[in-house]
């Protein structure tokens, strides 16, 4: 239970909650597809004052009473519940079932040896900290890798510090072979599954993934219960689906995996290319370090080392064996997705959709339930709205998926399911880690970049000011300390810049990523962040979260009012609020960009040239598109559909090459890095494999989706 004065400080917020919906809103800006953005404003106002720290506190203690992993008892309890409170705001609301092949744990053992057999350690131990109030809940599962396979192995260890492709090569150049090893490496700079296939493809016998305490644990600051970074037993659980393959339902790649779907539309396990054929488990920095430390061999490079009291070294040379028992359960199991709908009035088939999935590896505080609470707030924002009157213009739908966990199943199987609408869908907004701090980001398609630069300076920040100036002046300060660090601690004053902020590139991990890089609607994904080391372990509870997240609950107002505000906008404004002269700015950068890599890998007969002149004509058929969106003129709906063709005319049909499930030209997540997003990624991709002729095929596709956007740009200036 809080202390009565942390309830006395979340009850005085509460009651602030129109103080912070009135401060004017920055409104110097223009705002793109409103002719006359007064009414607009007005709309805005009285649904920023509806979203509550007090209901959101309320949500979100509900939402993680219990673990709710993705096709539980537990999880259909909170589909139940999200669905009531769709309902009780008055959007049409049905539970959508789809079906996924997923596993579970029935006996995870990890034993190490020592060189005279001398037993190192046996694990997984069971997460604890002192105080938890939730941690030794029985239906919380043990740690395991989502899409691992069973497997009994018993090998020597290699360390390949975060087992990204460089770390694999650099093992090679040492003469370091891991085929019939086990390899251990630490959770970052890439997606889990990454690290595994990998090791997969170079013939590694299986793979531990650890926590290392200079990652988010004691190296960054007081663990929990003491702060908010990764305890000694904590643990990362967490899926190793091939999501750079595609996600989903890994039987049913560009399939809706509807209840009775037939066997014969479905792969076979064996032959599902995102499924991994390595056993894979995640450990604890507690139960990893017997083993770290026993390991002989080569010192490791510099860069490698960790955080643990004692120097790293490869090992390989049989002074450690690891012997990693895996007994998974496999079984194609129900998931729910929770579809709310509001239908408009001018353009029903133009669609608006925004979600944030609701299944979590343990109770999901933070990922994904101060999400789910933000959305709901802003659902109930839109309730209100509805009992005074307003119709949106565009059909919005709110939804709650399941499965994201595992493969972002719950969105994808959705989205595989109503591809043909989707065609019309104008946007899909996005949030997942909700709120793990204070500082607001996000990401998204050029298109889009501005258009939540243009939301975030209407919504008040809990530090004052609007989200906007708050973000700019976090941005500002970053660089200011960074550029201390690399010129010394001098007297030099830094100035804040007049540069926009920074918005990032969607790569994968959430669910945003069917809609854009499958099916090309133009996305976002936002974000409040902070240090947060509990990610995927026992300890994203509830208790966590009022510590160290976001004590009074206005994180989550700020959150439910951005994302709100990005679905009204986008449902009401008379002109798509897309900013293609942004996109075809970066498009140049990036075929720039591109061109000093080719060069740097010794890569020619590609015409760079002509790719970027093509990225300026785009640029410059933007430009007049802009004069003519900041007019409203002629036909609207025709000039809508225009501007929303543009989007999917940087699809190829053929996808991108090993993984045609992908058809964005321009963004998709890296084969070799999983999360992060690579920008025009056939090209990029085949320059660094230092494949020519792959990538001058790959450059003729860019620039034929480039042209095609071009021409659908030049119609619609007319």
């Amino acid at each position: 239970m809080p202390s009565t004065r942390v309830l006395l400080i979340v009850a005085a917020f509460a009651s602030s909650a129109v103080l912070f919906a009135a401060q004017p809103a920055d409104t110097s800006h223009s705002v793109l597809g409103y002719k006359n953005f007064a009414h607009q404003q007005q709309l805005d106002e009285q649904f920023m004052a509806v979203p509550s720290p007090s209901l959101a506190r309320q949500e979100l203690k509900t939402l993680t009473a219990v673990p709710h992993v993705a096709g539980t008892p537990e999880d259909y309890q909170t589909a139940l519940y999200v669905a009531k409170k769709f309902r009780e705001d008055g959007l049409e609301t049905q539970i959508v079932p789809y079906m996924a092949w997923l596993n579970t744990p029935r006996e995870i053992k990890v034993q190490a040896y020592g060189k005279s057999g001398k037993l190192l350690m046996t694990g997984p131990t069971p997460e604890h900290v002192k105080g938890d109030p939730y941690e030794n809940d029985p239906r919380i599962l043990p740690a395991f890798n989502g899409s691992s396979p069973s497997g009994d192995v018993t090998a020597d260890v290699v360390y390949a510090n975060y087992g990204r492709l460089q770390d694999f090569n650099k093992l090679r150049d040492m003469g370091i072979s891991v085929k019939g090893k086990i390899v251990i490496v630490r959770y970052g700079a890439n997606f889990r599954g990454v690290k595994a296939y990998i090791a997969q493809q170079r013939g590694a016998a299986g793979v531990i993934i650890y926590s290392d305490p200079y990652d988010d644990g004691y190296f960054r600051g007081d663990p929990y219960p003491h702060g908010p970074y990764r305890p000694e037993t904590g643990v990362q659980r967490g899926s190793i689906e091939y999501l750079f393959k595609y996600s989903g339902d890994e039987l049913t790649p560009g399939i809706a995996s509807k209840p009775g779907l037939p066997a014969k539309d479905r792969l076979k396990p064996a032959d599902a290319p995102a499924l991994p054929k390595i056993p894979t488990t995640p450990l604890s920095w507690h139960d990893a370090a017997p083993i770290l430390k026993a390991l002989a061999g080569p010192s490791v490079p510099h860069a490698w080392q960790g955080a643990l009291p004692f120097a790293y070294h490869i090992g390989g040379q049989g002074h450690v064996k690891v012997h990693m028992l895996l007994k998974m359960d496999y079984k194609y199991t129900k998931l729910w997705d929770v579809i709310g709908k509001i239908p408009g009035t001018e353009y029903p088939n133009d669609w608006v959709v925004a979600g944030n999935h609701r299944d979590a590896w343990t109770f999901g505080a933070v990922d994904p339930n101060s999400g789910t609470a933000a959305v709901l707030e802003a659902a109930h924002g839109f309730g209100v709205l509805l009992k005074n009157g307003w119709k949106p213009k565009r059909t919005i739908y709110i939804c709650s998926w399941d499965g994201e966990e595992e493969g972002l199943i719950g969105s994808t199987e959705w989205a595989e399911d109503h591809a043909t609408q989707l065609a019309h869908a104008v946007a899909y907004f996005n949030t997942d880690v909700g709120v793990s701090g204070k500082d607001f980001n996000a990401s998204a398609v050029p298109s889009l970049k501005n258009f939540i630069r243009s939301i975030t300076r209407e919504v008040p920040s809990p530090k004052g000011g609007t989200v906007y100036q708050q973000w700019k002046k976090s941005q500002d300060d970053a660089e200011a300390r960074a550029r201390m660090t690399n010129n010394g601690f001098n007297n030099t004053t830094y100035t804040a810049t007049h540069q926009p902020v920074r918005i990032g590139d969607l790569g994968s991990g959430s669910d945003y990523t069917p809609f854009i890089q499958h099916l090309g609607v133009p996305s976002t994904d936002v974000s409040s962040d902070g240090p947060y080391g509990v990610y995927h372990s026992a300890f994203d509870d509830y208790a966590w979260f009022v510590m160290n997240a976001d004590p009074t609950f206005v994180y989550e107002q700020e959150m439910a009012r951005v994302f709100g505000l990005e679905v009204l906008h986008m449902a009401d404004a008379s002109v798509l609020p897309y900013d293609y002269v942004t996109y075809g700015k970066e498009l140049q950068e990036y075929l720039t960009a591109a061109e000093a890599k080719a060069k740097k890998n010794g890569i020619t007969g590609l015409d760079f040239a002509a790719a970027i002149a093509d990225a300026k004509q785009f640029t410059t058929a933007a430009q007049a598109v802009l004069e003519r969106q900041q007019s409203e003129s002629g036909n609207l709906s025709t000039f809508n559909a225009q501007l929303r063709q543009v989007e999917e005319d940087f699809l190829n049909p053929a996808g991108l090459p090993g993984r045609p499930w992908f058809k964005h030209t321009v963004y998709a997540p890296g084969v070799y890095t999983g999360y992060a997003a690579v920008v025009i990624p056939g090209v990029n991709e085949a320059l660094d494999a230092k494949n020519a002729a792959q990538a001058k095929a790959q450059l003729a596709d860019l620039v034929t989706a480039i042209q095609h956007g071009t021409a659908t740009l030049q119609a619609a200036a007319k």
